[in-house]
């Protein structure tokens, strides 16, 4: 006797990111309009917006179904300030990652250079899939906690191997 099984089917990303009990709706979209005057996707309205300074849309934000209000596409916050780049250390947190960022510091004494490094936490929308050792570009933003002020806005998947964290890495 031969026995078919039908494969597992992938979890669909709704059901991997909503943990949420409360409804969960975008603030800027009404859900009762009669007629849609809104941006219209495959999954129904929703709102998704340009964050500006060369930097595009993630395809997963305008077709996606996650409700995320610090995503600097779909939510409120808007990019002003610096922008950064660095190595993604940690991914730990919910929708938060650590990136560190290594810079040169001169010594007038010796005019030589010494190897420095900080880190600082971003929002990372769930538009954006992250392992640690990608490269990332982040921009600040206003406060979304009591640490995180800047929101992920680029991806580069360059795989970093090794320890992370004893890596010096410059951009």
């Amino acid at each position: 006797i031969i026995l078919l099984f039908n494969k597992p089917k992938p979890p669909i990303m709704s059901e991997l990111i909503s943990h949420e009990k409360a409804f969960q709706k975008q603030n800027n979209v009404f859900l009762n309009a009669k007629n849609v005057l809104s941006k219209k996707t495959k999954s129904g309205v929703r709102y998704y917006k340009k964050v500006g300074l060369g930097f595009k849309i993630p395809k997963e934000a305008i077709e996606g179904e996650y409700i995320d209000n610090k995503c600097p596409f779909t939510g409120l916050p808007t990019i002003r300030g610096k922008i950064y780049k660095g190595l993604v250390i940690s991914t730990k947190m919910r929708r938060t990652i650590v990136i560190r960022r290594d810079y040169l510091h001169y010594i007038r004494k010796f005019k030589r250079f010494e190897k420095r490094h900080t880190s600082l936490q971003a929002h990372c929308s769930p538009c954006f899939r992250v392992n640690p050792g990608d490269i990332v570009t982040v921009g600040q933003c206003r406060p979304l906690s009591k640490c995180v002020r800047f929101n992920v806005l680029r991806i580069e998947p360059q795989k970093i191997t090794g320890n992370l964290k004893k890596q010096f890495v410059m951009f």
